[in-house]
């Protein structure tokens, strides 16, 4: 008896620290998976949002909810979003957030692919054109592919399929308003509160035949964010980091030309100018942009071979601007490179090209160092130890050197014998003193 009581006294005592946390959790609501989709649909968006929504079947989440802001992006990448969200186990929102924000190329395939599409005020979904690496528009049977992929898409949905294949085949836009007049999308609301109220009691059917009726009120987001490595890899596919990718590429290059056998340089180079193709890749570039941007790296090597003309040097930073402007299909919404950010790159351009050639200049205005009787013969004064190779000085230059008899220390005055290439050969001077070589001045050298 004295057994039974004591459980019977701590369980009295304990229903009052239960009975809240119970409370709580009815009162926590159903819990809703959040992610984004901001930026170029890529293969680091298509892991993390099909990832998502397979974690929140396996976590039984009442729902999944995909924020949206995209120009666009891969087909391929695309496709395994659509097909992650039409055979989903879980309730799938697409939101197109915040206002300003869009659902343009890929993004309205997705939006469309949705168990419930909605937008805020002041978006717009569409121009889903099928574009080429080229800027022009993609092959027909391309183009039939995904006009006919997307119809299937809205027919599954119920949704304005004849309006879908205008987006793709004619590339047109719609905002909001005009979104959800069509039978486009099924909400315009202007924040995820009023989407969970107006989605709440909405049915929908899951990819297992399922019929579920949507009861979000009171639910409370999971957010769950891309991976650090990922996210870092699908910054750099924007147009702004492409092109300042590109172009410091191309400068690394440059600087590698110029200082040969460094190997940093050309190693930083082509991993810069590797990194920008392939967001050229993804993004809908336009091949004229790449030819502007191409000529204006040839322009300026040209200005660095014939230092002086100038003409080049103009033609560099101007197609450079013009390709900048002209590096990606102006008819996809949010994909260009801004003009902030073409004007510092052609600052920093014109600074390391202008530093370039004038020290171009500058040695070619130098005596040639292979001259006959130029060198040989004059006297100077080692400044770094020759042991054998060393630095002298002769003339008010430094040079590389080489003794050809033993060691010569810091200040032991010389004389030049000859020129073996890039470096001079020197042996003791004899003669007036040491201070005169020290001043790299012409003395009398037996």
């Amino acid at each position: 008896m004295a057994g039974i009581r004591r459980v019977l006294v701590a369980a009295a005592l304990a229903a009052p620290l239960a009975a809240p946390v119970v409370g709580a959790a009815q009162e926590a609501g159903p819990s809703v998976v959040e992610l984004r989709l901001e930026g170029v649909v890529d293969p680091f968006t298509a892991r993390y949002l099909t990832g998502g929504v397979a974690a929140a079947e396996d976590e039984g989440a009442a729902a999944v909810l995909i924020t949206m802001d995209t120009p666009g992006g891969l087909d391929s990448s695309m496709r395994q979003i659509t097909q992650a969200i039409l055979n989903a186990r879980v309730p799938v929102l697409c939101y197109v957030s915040p206002e300003g924000a869009r659902a343009a190329s890929a993004g309205t395939f997705i939006l469309l692919s949705c168990h419930v599409a909605a937008m805020a005020p002041a978006t717009n979904v569409g121009a889903a054109h099928p574009v080429g690496v080229s800027g022009a528009i993609e092959s027909e049977k391309a183009t039939n592919d995904a006009a006919e992929y997307i119809v299937s898409i809205a027919e599954r949905r119920g949704r304005n399929a004849a309006w879908a294949e205008r987006a793709v085949r004619e590339s047109v836009s719609a905002p909001a308003s005009e979104a959800l007049e069509l039978g486009v999308i099924d909400l315009v609301v202007p924040d995820v509160p009023a989407l969970f109220a107006e989605a709440t009691g909405r049915t929908v059917e899951l990819a297992d035949g399922r019929t579920v009726t949507l009861d979000l009120a009171g639910a409370r987001l999971e957010p769950r964010s891309m991976g650090l490595v990922a996210r870092l890899l699908h910054a750099l596919l924007d147009p702004n980091v492409a092109f300042v990718l590109f172009y410091l590429g191309i400068i690394a290059l440059y600087f590698e030309i110029a200082n040969p056998g460094l190997g940093v340089p050309a190693v930083v180079g082509v991993v810069l100018l590797v990194t920008a193709f392939l967001a050229f890749g993804v993004l809908p570039v336009q091949l004229a942009g790449v030819i502007l941007l191409v000529a204006s790296a040839i322009f300026f090597a040209i200005e660095i071979f014939t230092p002086g003309i100038g003409v080049p040097f103009a033609g560099g930073l101007v197609t450079l601007v013009l390709g900048g402007l002209f590096l990606f299909d102006t008819s996809v919404p949010g994909v260009r490179v801004s003009p902030w950010v073409i004007a510092p790159v052609a600052v920093l351009a014109a600074a390391f090209f202008g530093l370039v050639v004038t020290a171009v200049v500058r040695v070619q205005r130098q005596p040639a160092l292979g001259g006959k009787d130029h060198l040989v013969g004059k006297a100077g004064v080692v400044v770094r130890d020759l042991a054998p190779e060393g630095v002298v000085r002769v003339e008010a230059e430094e040079w590389t050197a080489v003794a050809e008899r033993g060691t010569l220390p810091a200040g032991t005055p010389i004389r030049v014998t000859g020129v073996d290439g890039l470096r001079l050969k020197v042996v003791r001077a004899r003669g007036r003193g040491k201070a005169t070589a020290a001043h790299g001045q012409e003395g009398s050298v037996t």
